[in-house]
């Protein structure tokens, strides 16, 4: 277990580790010196053997069959059997049957299913499939399953012993389901906390990641002695924690000497417990010092061949991210000779995975792909299916198969979360709070497992969740109540309804709502500023300090975040970040029950907390490092602190200068959320990404058009319109509003049978020829200046509805990502008014 350590002895600990950590400086030229890792798996010569025996009585279309994995919506048990499928995936809030509470059996049964099929093919030697599933803090995807807190929270914790303890019970809970792949552990190092992912880090700082990954890919896997070990997946290779701006699919800018010495450090004993398989990142890596641009890391044989595979010596296979060959430039998920001569082995094309057989094929039979690269990469995931044991072994065939009982861990869990709670400020009552105290709960996290949970929590984001979806669980509300007793305790949402006086303390919990990478990311222009995006947080706060009684606040969040104002507003300040289900591993801390033990605060930050509101990137060694609370502090609650009154001034215009707006999309869905209209009838799409709404005439599901679940499949039948409608009117700032575009992506899968308009307000425009233009010619960005529509007597500064398209008649799109851009009125392929009448 890590000692907590503060800067000074930091620093001299991280110099004598790493020393080219300590000395960030870039290589004059481009390293050679990349490790060669010694993996726990040697090579087994009868393993070797048998690989060698099963390639060679297969045909090419079963090769390639076995390097395809799609999602299980997009897929049968009879498609495994006719196509050879290799794998299969759930994504988040993907379920057997479409059944959000499907049970352990249900999903065995399906993955004997999937199982079953391909042992029905009419293949020389018949190859187990394999399904693999996001299970990132517990297997979070299915019902009653216990949930850890997330890795940010781990990191905290100090304790690699847990880590590994979480890793061997998670492990446990997907073989229960049937399932023998796990997409964990996160290896990313984060720089810049703006990012949406940040939750999914342990650290700032890459020795505790290099620490954690090990004993966690050895908790979960070990060398599948036992029935519960799963296939480890290191992930995402690599560098996603450190894009420029923590742009969440963006460029990683650093020198190779800093690629090796931050963002590979997880990899190293991740790689050397065993790892079997990698996860390729989404993010491209730009060493601008060395002036070598590796581009995608999909399509970079640099990245995937010359380092992973040559230099760090893995045998194992490299699987794509959610269609991630797809964004290598020049690709489309379903066709990317690149990412596969890049080095890429199986490939995670979720619903063009047919298409994908034909073009990879087609790509073989034409050269484009040498057939030595083909079995290269049949090789490497024959080899880990028969190191993993999964040939001749139904699912149901594991100790585990099936028992609900498995999937739970809630003593391990409720004490990852004690060991991971941070007490920031302690200048309140002594914790925990003596028994016999009368206690006033407010603020909107207290009874909620969606706030607790966060994203990748039952769905992908998270955000539809309620606490009927978590039976096996227990909120901080309901873990207060059970220590101090139910006659102690008042719940108010807003702290409006009560009188603090009345009571002896108040715990108010608060902080982020669910978010998954994308709708996670600040931006840019955004600030740490938690007040920013969740006022209600600091006026529940306003409602109840300041009234003769002590405020006691735990904090959820999945990032450091600045939060002077509310810090203000509190004795007591605990970063309890996303605990998962077992709140009362937070009640534990601030209530003594009766008869309970007494525990201490040990949790230590992993990650800096800062001082000043743009403070970002901030990190443990970096030039005039000045947080206000460094990597590695955390109190006892022995310990006061003596914080005094921080500053609470703020830039209200960000910390940035962007000419981008947001309307709808990943980074605001909440301004201007979507909704459809038909007749008088309007229907909101509500949070749920996965749900298809309807009113006559118009049908919405989710699609994709850049990334995952980034857009709307809007299908006409009949007069309606979709529209992007907001509570308040819009309000441009200056650079998003000079010479400005209106932009939004589509795909127009459907030519319109009648007139369609795209409108600001009241004032609409005919693009009936744009779309019929568009029709068939996959993903285009469709730029129109403001200026049309204000010729025509928009006035923006009163508009409530800054986007809507509507039709007469029949017309299919996916439609996402819209914005407000300043400056791109003049640019090419901006829309000219004059074809739009």
């Amino acid at each position: 277990m890590h000692k907590p350590l503060r800067s000074s002895a930091l620093a001299l600990a991280i110099a004598l580790a790493f020393p080219a950590y300590a000395a960030q400086a870039p290589a004059a030229k481009p390293l050679t010196d990349w490790p060669h890792v010694t993996s726990a798996f040697k090579k087994d010569p009868a393993i070797e053997a048998r690989v060698a025996e099963i390639l060679g009585k297969m045909t090419l279309a079963q090769k390639i069959g076995q390097m395809t994995q799609p999602e299980i919506k997009a897929a049968t048990p009879d498609d495994v059997r006719r196509y050879y499928l290799g794998s299969v995936l759930n994504g988040g809030g993907s379920w057997p049957n479409n059944d959000k509470h499907a049970r352990a059996a249900d999903w065995l049964a399906m993955a004997n299913a999937f199982y079953d099929a391909s042992m029905a093919t009419d293949m020389a030697i018949k190859v187990p499939v394999v399904w693999g599933t996001d299970a990132v803090h517990g297997h979070n995807n299915v019902y009653g399953a216990t949930m850890f807190p997330h890795n940010i929270g781990l990191g905290a914790a100090r304790d690699p012993k847990l880590v590994g303890e979480i890793g061997a019970a998670t492990a446990k809970a997907v073989r229960a389901t049937g399932i023998a792949w796990v997409f964990g552990p996160t290896l990313a190092v984060v720089r810049d906390d703006r990012w949406g992912r940040t939750y999914e880090s342990y650290a700032e700082e890459p020795s505790l990641v290099r620490e954690y990954a090990g004993a966690y890919v050895k908790g979960m896997q070990d060398t599948f002695r036992q029935d519960a070990n799963t296939i480890a997946t290191a992930k995402h290779f690599m560098g996603d924690g450190g894009t420029d701006q923590g742009k969440d699919r963006g460029v990683n800018k650093s020198s190779e000497r800093e690629m090796m010495n931050i963002h590979a450090q997880g990899y190293y004993t991740a790689l050397a417990a065993g790892a079997q398989t990698v996860m390729a990142s989404f993010n491209s890596w730009d060493d601008v010092a060395a002036g070598r641009n590796y581009g995608k890391v999909h399509g970079s044989r640099a990245m995937l061949t010359d380092i992973l595979k040559n230099k760090m010596g893995f045998d194992g296979f490299v699987v794509t991210d959610w269609n991630g060959n797809g964004e290598v430039p020049g690709c489309t998920a379903a066709s990317c000779a690149q990412a596969i001569n890049a080095g890429v082995d199986m490939v995670m094309v979720t619903d063009e995975w047919k298409a994908f057989i034909r073009n990879t094929m087609a790509d073989v039979e034409a050269g484009r792909i040498p057939m030595a690269r083909i079995d290269d990469a049949v090789t490497r995931i024959l080899r880990v299916k028969l190191r993993a044991g999964l040939f001749g072994k139904r699912p149901s065939r594991n100790a585990y198969a099936g028992k609900d009982d498995a999937l739970q861990a809630r003593e391990l869990a409720r004490r990852a979360v004690r060991e991971s709670l941070v007490l920031l400020k302690n200048e309140g009552p002594a914790l925990p709070l003596a028994a016999g105290k009368k206690i006033l709960v407010v603020g909107k996290a207290a009874d909620s497992m969606a706030n607790q949970t966060g994203g990748w929590a039952l769905t992908w984001q998270g955000t539809t969740n309620t606490n009927a979806d978590f039976p096996n669980a227990d909120t901080i509300l309901a873990g207060i109540r059970a220590a101090a007793g139910e006659a102690s305790v008042r719940f108010s949402l807003d702290g409006k309804d009560v009188n603090p006086a009345d009571f002896d303390t108040v715990i108010a919990v608060i902080g982020e709502g669910p978010y998954a990478e994308g709708d996670g990311d600040i931006g840019p222009s955004g600030t740490l500023r938690h007040s920013s995006r969740y006022p209600e947080d600091l006026a529940v706060l306003q409602q109840v300090a300041g009234k003769g009684k002590p405020v006691v606040t735990v904090f959820l969040s999945g990032r450091p975040l600045w939060v002077n104002d509310l810090m203000n507003l509190s004795d007591t300040f605990i970063a309890a970040w996303l605990p998962g289900t077992e709140g009362k591993g937070v009640s534990d801390l601030l209530v003594a029950g009766k008869g309970a033990k007494a525990y201490d605060f040990k949790g230590k930050l992993s990650f800096s907390w800062p001082k000043t509101v743009c403070q970002t990137p901030l990190n443990v060694g970096d030039a005039n490092y000045a947080p206000l609370f460094a990597y590695g502090y955390g109190l006892g609650k022995g310990a006061r602190s003596q914080l005094g009154k921080l500053d609470t001034n703020y830039p209200a215009g960000g910390c940035g200068v962007s000419n981008v707006f947001p309307l709808f999309g990943q980074s605001d869905r909440a301004s201007f959320p979507l909704q459809i209209r038909s007749g008088g009838k309007v229907q909101p799409l509500g949070a749920d990404l996965n749900a298809t709404v309807s009113l006559p005439g118009i049908t919405v599901g989710t699609a994709q058009i850049n990334t995952q679940q980034d857009a709307k499949l809007v299908t006409w039948t009949g007069p309606a319109s979709l529209e992007a409608h907001g509570a308040k009117p819009l309000v441009l700032p200056a650079a998003a509003a000079k010479d400005a575009v209106l932009r939004f992506d589509t795909m127009v899968e459907k030519a319109p049978a009648g007139r369609v308009d795209i409108a600001m307000g009241g004032t609409a425009l005919d693009a009936t020829a744009l779309f019929a233009r568009l029709a068939g010619k996959g993903k285009q960005s469709v730029k129109i200046p403001l200026a049309c529509f204000t010729a025509k007597g928009a006035d923006l500064a009163r508009l409530d509805t800054p986007f809507s398209v509507s039709s007469s008649g029949a017309f299919a799109a996916a439609i996402g990502n819209i914005d407000a851009v300043g400056g791109a009125a003049g640019d090419q392929d901006a829309v000219p008014c004059g074809a739009l009448k």
